[in-house]
């Protein structure tokens, strides 16, 4: 992304260092969705900085109000809560000065003076009030707000995390992340009062990887708006001083046209039939639970288990379709507790939250609580390259590729302290496809759709591993190789008793 000075404001120049690390900063997965962090390349906003009686007329005619503000932020596209309310398709591009594709994502209005007096009153410096306002702004350009107390807290955290990475925060930020960077780890085995897997089951593309996303704080699903994403169980571990929450991310049950789609549905069932707890997730959209919702519920009743009820997507329909929804489910089941969320905007999250931990056991931790996944790096690469290709490719290609990890090795320098130092990874990793129309697909005109599905890959495994990483992708055909047993089980795809 690109925050542009206009051409009449030259006081603000003397921050342009911070102002690109600012921008840089907001295309992080921790404040936009995936989708948006990709798009985010393209995208421009612009600074503009006024003088006292120059925000007075633009409060005046824009918001009807005669008093003069700080600043004030213009969007043109809808976000919420780093989320886009349309498809990139929907995007007017325009032609930049070096002749490459960008969008504008708005105005920020900023009033200089008030900064200046601001930052007096407050007791520190005009570099961190400017940037204060501008990065509040961005955040509301992205569909931040701080109307409600859930939204205003999300807004917050975003806020201080954004004067962190750019080294301006307060002291008490900075001791804030310190304290959560010296919290104490529990030890696997260590006594916790609520502690267990929970199956998460639902059809595909109900969200089930977005909630867990959102929950983990960090990208460990891969999340696409095509269905059937998740294809193994991806294990995300949540820890609290008094809790572990094991999530077993399940791929969606469907209709199985293949021996790959019916290992993905095995599993789906079997880590339902082991799990301590269930989280059934519902989409809002449909007022009542289909053919497999009830074959799902159907299996849950055979095996006895706790089953807690989440309907996602409540932020797409109105709020007085909630009551009948959670009665037609209810009719089929008998929850212990049914909670409405939006796994995209994180409303209703944290009573959900506490809904699944009350209704786990005492017990020993099972991992140590610093860790977050039991996943490899070697197993989310793959999965980060696999998103990619969902992502860039569209409809044209569907769920008939694999990813392959051939090579995954570290590289140190000479002033690496331990295992941890890496200098580098260097991945290869082969996309298989099933048919050749599609290598050509993914390869594209010149090698640039490849280019495109490696360097997106490549961002988020360098963000995963904190350090540089070198990708070589290869495309290679291997007709039905969804049928096929020996590369199932060579592309990680095996029936449990087979593990």
């Amino acid at each position: 992304m690109q925050i542009d000075i206009s051409s009449d404001s030259s006081i603000l120049t003397q921050y342009r260092p911070l102002i690109d690390k600012l921008a840089s900063s907001i295309s992080d997965f921790r404040y936009v969705s995936s989708d948006v962090m990709l798009i985010l390349k393209q995208a421009y906003c612009t600074v503009t900085a006024v003088s006292k009686e120059e925000i007075r007329e633009i409060n005046r005619e824009n918001r009807d109000i005669d008093s003069v503000t700080d600043v004030l932020s213009f969007p043109l596209l809808e976000f919420r809560n780093g989320n886009l309310n349309c498809s990139p398709d929907e995007l007017d591009f325009e032609i930049g000065e070096d002749g490459s594709n960008r969008f504008n994502l708005g105005d920020i209005i900023l009033c200089y003076d008030v900064a200046v007096e601001q930052s007096d009153e407050y007791g520190h410096s005009v570099e961190r009030e400017v940037l204060f306002l501008i990065a509040h702004s961005l955040l509301h350009l992205l569909g931040y707000d701080h109307i409600r107390a859930n939204d205003e807290k999300v807004m917050t955290d975003r806020q201080r995390k954004l004067m962190l990475d750019i080294g301006l925060a307060f002291e008490e930020e900075k001791e804030k992340t310190e304290e959560v960077i010296s919290e104490p780890v529990y030890p696997a085995g260590s006594d916790c009062s609520h502690c267990g897997y929970v199956a998460l089951l639902g059809r595909p593309n109900v969200g089930k990887s977005t909630l867990l996303n959102y929950i983990s704080g960090m990208k460990v699903a891969i999340v696409s708006h095509k269905p059937q994403t998740t294809r193994t169980n991806i294990r995300s571990i949540y820890n609290t001083d008094d809790s572990q929450i094991i999530f077993v991310d399940t791929p969606g049950v469907h209709s199985p046209k293949s021996k790959m789609g019916e290992i993905m549905v095995e599993r789906s069932f079997n880590s339902a039939k082991n799990a301590d707890l269930v989280l059934f997730i519902a989409d809002a959209r449909f007022d009542e639970p289909g053919k497999v919702e009830k074959q799902l519920l159907d299996n849950c009743k055979k095996s006895k288990k706790k089953v807690v009820l989440a309907i996602n997507k409540i932020d797409e329909i109105k709020k007085e379709k909630q009551l009948p929804i959670i009665a037609s489910y209810s009719s089929c089941y008998d929850f212990e507790d049914v909670v409405p969320i939006s796994a995209k905007t994180g409303k209703g999250v944290e009573l959900l939250m506490d809904v699944i931990t009350k209704n786990l056991p005492a017990g020993p931790r099972l991992f140590d609580s610093e860790y977050m996944t039991d996943q490899t790096e070697r197993e989310m690469a793959r999965e980060f390259i696999r998103e990619q290709i969902l992502h860039y490719t569209n409809q044209e290609i569907p769920h008939g590729v694999a990813v392959e990890i051939t090579r995954f090795e570290d590289r140190y320098g000479k002033d690496s302290a331990d295992e941890y130092d890496r200098e580098m990874v260097v991945i290869e990793a082969s996309i298989i496809c099933e048919r050749k129309s599609h290598k050509g697909i993914i390869i594209g005109k010149d090698g640039q759709m490849l280019k495109r599905i490696g360097t997106a890959s490549r961002k988020n495994i360098e963000r995963m591993t904190g350090c540089k990483c070198y990708l070589d992708l290869f495309v290679k055909y291997r007709e039905d190789w969804k049928n096929d047993d020996n590369l199932l089980k060579q592309f990680g795809f095996t029936h449990e008793d087979e593990d």
